[in-house]
């Protein structure tokens, strides 16, 4: 067994607390030095003496310590490690020519350092962080394998690689300009007409980065890299910030970008991941400890092996319970009492309209709310949750809102325990909500953290679970999938959902993400319109009707996977997709 013992750095709060880790290690007792303080004040703990009985990790109040046991056939497989104590991975992807290799894998488990080894960006170490033999000792350490091959190529120049970052939100701070200028400067496989026409992109050629919406800068991001002349390139989350119109069209640019190169594409997306890729390496590990390469798969195979949780070769579980969808469609009519009813609503900004069709929401109703980006759902929700006043007044019934916004800022000056405290200190004190909300959504770490310095599925967390902490009859989410990774995700739709069950409560949900929708609704509302022009929505109305509509106007089938009962895109024009069209089955066949 290889042992490992890890300090998660922005975990641990050592003026905070009372060193309990070297006061309570049985070995530091006898007077070895098997945990002393480090140069900044933080625990280092020796691993050669370290015997494992875990009383630190159970003794930190701030878990930040973790001693594990890993199989010993990583022995000897340690591709980088950034310090004492600090992150390791183990193993790395090899691209491949003429397909799409994807890597799925939780937040924070080395797979953007992955494709950085890959991209020669940075130089794996080996393990030895305090005198890293360089590029010589690696390719010697990979001598007669394909990644040999594969490195040697991209160290002497041979390879041209391209990345799409993963933030594509903070390109604005790194460049200046409009998106014309941007784009000419990668002028190789296409022009910056095809591109625009491609990528959707016509109508802001001639906008400022500062200018543009998430959606664009991703668009635009996916652009400049596909523009490129390369022979790898890379894709770190493309999906995010687009609806599922646009995933599908990346998707399909994406695929036929790698019939002559070597693609690889870091997704969240499970149903676009399972579409866009042919082979998936599942990586697994824990957030800031380790991570470890599995090796490649058929995208269905290991797409299902994720949501089960275990991998039957290597004999390991990384969940402790599998993530499971229905087998069967939803059940019709939601009866019970109506909480919310409206004859239509509109709104007309002058140059962008919306118009909503009539509709009510029941009590304990969960609705999911699915359309273009720019049709007005965020419009829509603000309208519910009493920010912006539709045209002819406000909505004549009075009811209790909570709402998460969108956009999320983190201009709270303090932590995550303060925040929620002040927010909602009663609902905090509750046993329920620490159960139901807390625990799956895996806040306890992150309580003495300061607002200020989470990252963006850290601040994701604290907002779901501040929207659930207020007293309302209804629960606005407005995109709560952005920023989470794939376990994340489904941990907050079965949070979100249990919590509408439990307490009769009704949700009203705003996202792109089929698998999150398909686990928290009941039912749908679908927009449509001229994005950035004319919104129209209709419902709520029947699961299967919603989808039905919806993934009509996508021109995409979906059908149930034997095996995991999950949601799959089927392949453009393929028997079943020429079935399910036949009949207007575009979601339950």
């Amino acid at each position: 067994m290889v042992r490992i013992a890890a300090v998660i750095q922005d975990r641990c709060q050592s003026r905070k607390c009372n060193k309990e880790c070297i006061k309570f290690c049985p070995l530091v007792r006898t007077g070895a030095q098997v945990i002393v303080l480090g140069e900044r004040g933080k625990p280092v703990i020796s691993e050669t003496l370290c015997v494992g009985c875990g009383i630190c990790v159970n003794k930190c109040q701030f878990d930040a310590i973790r001693i594990l046991g890993l199989a010993d056939e990583l022995e000897g497989e340690m591709v980088h490690q950034y310090g004492e104590n600090s992150f390791r991975l183990y193993r790395l992807p090899v691209p491949k020519k003429g397909i799409v290799t994807g890597i799925l894998g939780p937040n924070g488990i080395g797979k953007s350092t992955a494709i950085k080894m890959l991209s020669g960006v940075e130089v794996p170490n080996l393990g030895n962080y305090e005198s890293p033999g360089g590029k010589d000792a690696v390719l010697e350490y990979y001598a007669g394998t394909e990644m040999h091959s594969y490195l040697s190529d991209v160290y002497s120049g041979k390879v041209r690689t391209a990345i799409k970052p993963q933030y594509v939100d903070k390109l604005p701070q790194a460049s200046k300009g409009v998106v014309r200028d941007l784009l000419s400067k990668v002028e190789e496989r296409m022009t910056v007409g095809e591109a625009a026409e491609a990528f959707e992109l016509t109508e802001v050629l001639d906008r400022g980065l500062d200018k543009l919406s998430g959606g664009e800068l991703q668009r635009m991001a996916i652009a400049a890299t596909a523009m490129k002349d390369a022979d790898v390139y890379f894709f770190d989350e493309p999906s995010s910030y687009l609806d599922i119109y646009q995933r599908v069209r990346m998707a399909r640019l994406i695929k036929d970008l790698s019939k002559d190169r070597q693609v690889m594409v870091i997704e969240h997306d499970l149903a676009i991941m399972d579409f866009l890729a042919d082979n998936v390496n599942v990586v697994y590990g824990e957030e800031g400890v380790y991570g470890v390469f599995t090796l490649a798969r058929q995208a269905r195979t290991a797409v299902n092996v994720y949501l089960d949780g275990y991998l039957p070769e290597e004999n390991i579980r990384f969940r402790d319970r599998p993530i499971e969808f229905a087998a069967s469609p939803p059940r019709g009519e939601w009866v019970t009492h109506t909480l919310l009813e409206y004859d239509g609503m509109s709104k007309d900004f002058g140059e962008f309209s919306l118009r909503v069709g009539p509709g009510k929401i029941k009590m304990g109703e969960s609705v999911g709310v699915v359309g273009p980006n720019a049709t007005g759902k965020t419009t829509f929700v603000k309208m519910l949750a009493g920010l912006v006043e539709p045209d002819g007044g406000p909505l004549g019934q009075k009811i209790k809102v909570s709402y998460k916004p969108q956009y999320i800022s983190a201009d709270f000056e303090g932590t995550v325990k303060d925040l929620l405290n002040t927010a909602a200190f009663e609902t905090m004190q509750s046993g329920f909500f620490q159960s139901e909300v807390i625990e799956p959504l895996h806040l306890k770490h992150l309580m003495e953290k300061e607002v200020g310095n989470l990252s963006g599925g850290e601040l994701q967390r604290v907002a779901i679970t501040l929207c659930l902490s207020k007293e309302a009859d209804i629960y606005l989410f407005d995109e709560p999938s952005a920023y989470l990774d794939s376990n994340q995700r489904m941990n907050a739709a079965r949070t979100v959902r249990r919590m509408m069950e439990k307490t009769g409560k009704s949700g009203l949900i705003v996202d792109h993400d089929i698998y999150f929708l398909d686990m928290v609704s009941d039912s749908m509302m679908v927009f449509g319109g001229e994005p950035g022009r004319a919104g129209t929505a209709e419902g709520p109305m029947g699961m299967r009707e919603g989808m039905n509509s919806f993934l009509g106007a996508v021109d995409i089938t979906f059908r149930r996977d034997a095996e995991s009962h999950r949601p799959r895109i089927n392949k453009p024009d393929s028997r079943l997709d020429r079935e399910q069209k036949s009949k207007g089955e575009y979601y339950y066949a």
